[in-house]
């Protein structure tokens, strides 16, 4: 660590504190050069990875996005918001979890879709529509037959 005093490249710990909320260290430094004191702080630093679009664009990781794409698909939904809250935390953890610098956007899309499942099948319908880009209604139909429990399969095979 450089002095920002006189720029020198020796400075020693003199103290080292956790903080309150144990988020971030504070050190308290000596210059060698110099003999002067200053405060550091260091905390982690969390880097989400880049989206790769479909086309081959690249943008930043925003969780506003992902908290539209929910919104859009559970528009007058009866599902409460701290589920959606944690759906969209469970969906922001794993694009975390891959550890990688660049994801696709098919695959934040693909972690969507399985919380929405989870979540409402009338807003995962809703969002595979747009995402699978359904055509005709024979989509929509394979769609909703893929939901449905496996009871109401075989009663209406009955």
């Amino acid at each position: 660590m450089k002095c920002p005093f006189c720029k020198g490249d020796n400075t020693q710990v003199i103290d080292t504190r956790e903080s309150d909320e144990g988020d971030s260290i504070r050190r308290r430094r000596r210059c060698v050069s110099c003999d002067k004191r200053f405060t550091t702080y260091e905390t982690v630093e969390l880097r989400m990875p880049q989206v790769v679009k479909q086309n081959g664009m690249r943008s930043d990781f925003d969780a506003d996005k992902l908290r539209t794409s929910f919104s859009r698909a559970l528009h007058k939904r009866p599902v409460p918001t701290e589920l959606v809250d944690a759906a969209i935390d469970h969906v922001t953890q794993k694009v975390f979890a891959f550890g990688e610098r660049e994801i696709g956007s098919r695959q934040i899309g693909e972690l969507v879709m399985k919380e929405l499942l989870k979540l409402d099948k009338v807003a995962y319908i809703r969002f595979a529509s747009v995402y699978k880009s359904f055509q005709d209604v024979d989509d929509f139909t394979d769609a909703v037959d893929a939901v449905r429990k496996p009871s109401a399969r075989r009663r209406k095979s009955d």
